[in-house]
């Protein structure tokens, strides 16, 4: 997996369009999504009290979209709906960490790193990066490695067996297979590592320890279609994340509670909603009403609890004095 994803000519560092060309993410949903990580960006600008430069880093960048459109709507302010801080534009620094060659029409202003920058001050986030984090499959009791061609092989480690002991309990359903997230764990703590103060945010779509799929979700993609994930290069390979070991691991590096809420939960806090404006303004101001009406269909598209809505958010605080309003739901 993770010669097929990251090698020199590896699926997701090869040239290309990146991800967006393969894949929809809400990053590539909507525009809404980053006006979202615009308004959690202010509350964090506003919890730090404003500090002379405010650090904005994004792991698995692709080709930068997020912060492209992040940086955009910054600068369109009032016109989005943003009370954007007095020279929150100016004091930005986006960093992009993506292990791709840096983007030729990339904005100069925008840093291209593959390694999250250290001391960072600001908001840290990670949107179906975790996901695409090369891992093992094991099956069997007691769990055994699956190789690719889908033979059984050795017995796991005893530190991945830490781990399903701790996380992915086996359930005696005979062909159950398990995917061991101990690296997902690590690297989220890693980067909640480098995390000086403010916030740490990673988004993709998961699971609990109490509703994990019994045979497994490796899967893969490749030009918008659901595909065989044959680990060879040709395509996207991804599974999904057991989202509350990630956010114990990374609440053991920031020793403080993380807040674990679903996409819909999060979005409609910082005022991404699907509710249709009111039919009156069809007729009193038609133009407004079909932009009103297109962006409460992409909200919904972000929001919908069968989609992009079920995704989950883990939210971790690191040093923060006053935490944003965010973090205070439930």
């Amino acid at each position: 997996m993770r010669q097929a994803l990251y090698d020199a000519d590896g699926f997701f560092v090869r040239p290309g369009p990146g991800p967006a060309g393969h894949f929809r993410t809400s990053v590539h949903a909507s525009p809404l999504f980053a006006r979202a990580i615009c308004q959690l960006l202010i509350r964090v600008d506003t919890a730090l009290e404003h500090p002379d430069r405010i650090d904005l880093v994004d792991i698995g960048a692709g080709r930068g979209e997020l912060l492209r459109a992040v940086l955009a709507a910054l600068e369109s302010g009032p016109a989005v709906a943003l009370d954007v801080p007095p020279k929150l534009r100016e004091r930005v620094r986006p960093v992009a960490v993506e292990l791709a060659s840096r983007p030729a029409d990339l904005p100069e202003e925008i840093e291209w790193t593959d390694r999250a920058p250290e001391a960072t001050v600001g908001l840290l986030t990670a949107t179906e990066w975790l996901d695409n984090v090369p891992l093992d499959v094991a099956s069997g009791d007691p769990p055994r490695y699956l190789h690719v061609n889908g033979r059984s092989g050795n017995r796991v480690t005893r530190r991945d067996e830490r781990w399903l002991q701790a996380w992915w309990p086996p359930t005696g359903v005979p062909g159950t297979r398990v995917e061991v997230g101990l690296p997902r764990d690590e690297a989220w703590a890693e980067a909640v590592g480098t995390v000086k103060r403010g916030l740490a945010v990673a988004v993709d779509y998961g699971h609990l320890r109490d509703n994990r799929p019994v045979f497994g979700t490796l899967a893969g993609h490749l030009n918008g279609r659901r595909v065989p994930p044959v680990p060879d290069g040709s395509c996207d390979v991804s599974a999904y994340v057991a989202m509350d070991s990630v956010a114990d691991a990374g609440s053991a590096v920031a020793g403080s509670e993380p807040v674990l809420l679903t996409q819909r939960a999060v979005l409609r806090a910082l005022g991404v909603h699907g509710r249709r404006p009111p039919l009156g303004q069809a007729r009193e101001d038609p133009i407004g009403y079909v932009q009103a009406l297109a962006l409460a269909s992409a909200a919904a598209e972000l929001t919908d609890p069968d989609g992009l809505g079920g995704h989950w958010w883990v939210i971790q605080p690191v040093g923060l004095a006053v935490i944003p309003e965010v973090l205070s739901l439930a």
